[in-house]
């Protein structure tokens, strides 16, 4: 049924009855001052149940939130990155447990040889920054950045330890998917947003970002826990992330672990298949057998980067630590200033969060929360 609610500006969207406590938790974010605008979506065994969103998209509170506002997600996006992964597998173009050399010869260099995808995908590789200075612009640079990463020696030793990787995580899923598909991130999301009639994008021509919410900073940095050289080499070097270009140019280029953007509809929708027996609208794209691989814990321990003892698969959280609602066997991924999405598959559910207004939690952000929350209570 259609929603809207006086509590939150700008409100609209589509409620089914049994989940009237997220529309209640969503304008209690707004009503405490939590949001500018935001839009949350669940889906359950292919039926959205929950498309909802409100207030405004620009910091002075002129222009509203709606149907068509688009949001960067940052690391959220690796979450789609782990689907694409899983449709190769599925087609029989990956293998899990192959080295990603068998698909990118390059990559061998250095001691890498072995590297597993599954190792890759579980931030196991030991790349989870790039160890030479560079100039920050570089991030724009495709050939030159997943260059750089194949001729790396790891920081680490692959296979004994996770430590995040947020930025190369996406060229390293990025270039693997180009050597297998031959094509880029952007255009196998393309083709997935063709079919289905989804939003969400890696890579925006001039008309999408018209449609971007602006998306004022965190009011404090995040909390990396103890600074080390793993740390610094992926948060807090001058390189560590694009810098020096203007805000087009790296809303036009294609970084997908940082910065896809989408709605919480259309998230919801793309990793549906991992809740709902690898289908999205009746097409198969993932085998029973990918997504047994794709969810399997492949490491789980003190994270070198952050300050989580986290358990990884091949691309996606475990839910361990409840930093996605209470199902501790849901899966999912977080994002800088705290958009998610959740993907559990004893309840066929994926639901997703996006918002403007950033805040400092790099996992289990309250507001989402609040929301995740009463959709279970609700089921």
């Amino acid at each position: 049924m259609s929603w809207t609610d006086a509590r939150t500006p700008n409100s609209s969207g589509a409620l089914h009855e049994a989940f009237a406590s997220v529309g209640d938790a969503f304008c209690e974010n707004f009503t405490e001052g939590l949001e500018l605008g935001a839009a949350f979506a669940v889906v359950i065994d292919g039926e959205v149940v929950v498309d909802i969103r409100g207030g405004y998209v620009d910091k002075a509170k002129q222009q509203p939130w709606t149907d068509d506002t688009l949001t960067c997600v940052y690391s959220t996006g690796k979450a789609v990155l782990a689907l694409l992964i899983a449709q190769a597998v599925s087609d029989g173009n990956l293998d899990y447990n192959a080295p990603v050399a068998q698909y990118w010869p390059e990559f061998a260099q250095a001691g890498k040889d072995r590297v597993s995808v599954a190792q890759l995908l579980s931030h196991q590789a030991g790349l989870c920054g790039i160890a030479e200075e560079m100039p920050p612009q570089t991030w724009l640079d495709w050939d030159d950045i997943t260059r750089r990463l194949a001729a790396m020696a790891p920081l680490w030793e692959p296979g004994t330890a996770n430590g995040y990787h947020p930025q190369t995580f996406g060229f390293l899923a990025g270039e693997l998917l180009r050597r297998v598909r031959g094509k880029s991130v952007g255009e196998l999301i393309g083709a997935l947003r063709e079919a289905h009639g989804l939003e969400i994008y890696c890579g925006l021509t001039p008309d999408e970002m018209q449609r971007t919410a602006f998306m004022p900073k965190p009011p404090t940095a995040p909390d990396l826990g103890e600074i080390n050289e793993y740390t610094q080499l992926a948060f807090l070097k001058k390189w560590s992330a694009p810098a020096g270009v203007a805000r087009e140019g790296w809303m036009a280029a294609e970084i997908p672990a940082s910065n896809m953007h989408a709605d919480a509809r259309s998230l919801a929708r793309i990793v549906h298949p991992f809740a709902n027996g690898g289908q999205l609208d009746g097409t198969q794209y993932l085998t029973s057998q990918a997504i047994d691989s794709v969810l399997e814990e492949r490491i789980c321990g003190d994270d070198l980067v952050l300050p989580f003892h986290l358990s990884w698969t091949a691309g996606l959280m475990r839910n361990i630590n409840q930093h996605l609602g209470p199902n501790e066997a849901a899966y999912g991924h977080a994002g800088f200033g705290g958009s998610c999405v959740l993907i559990d598959p004893q309840n066929r559910l994926t639901a997703a969060y996006v918002m403007n207004k950033m805040s400092p939690y790099l996992v289990g952000d309250p507001r989402a929360l609040r929301l995740i929350n009463a959709v279970y209570d609700g089921l």
